[in-house]
């Protein structure tokens, strides 16, 4: 079973690292129209779909923080919890 915990926890921490990239390349107001950037900006879009707009904040930095932040955290924790059930049944 520790191959799927390592599995489990790597495809969170890649996700989570998608959603920091887009965090940090949008408060860098990188070029949208680059095809890097526009591929973590989808990405980021489809990983945090269910959070965005949950909180509304006025200040742009914020507003970035909570859409993709959240989901970020969210991923990983629940990664962690699957993998820490599935290491105690081994």
């Amino acid at each position: 079973m520790r191959g799927i915990d390592s599995a489990v926890r790597t495809v969170a921490h890649v996700l989570a690292g998608i959603l920091v990239v887009w965090i940090a390349l949008d408060l860098l107001d990188a070029n949208r129209g680059n095809t890097v950037v526009g591929w973590f900006h989808s990405a980021a879009d489809w990983l945090a779909a269910w959070s965005i707009g949950l909180f509304s904040v006025s200040q742009n930095t914020f507003q970035v923080l909570l859409d993709y932040g959240i989901p970020a955290i969210v991923y990983v924790v629940i990664a962690n919890l699957i993998a820490s059930r599935t290491a105690a049944r081994a």
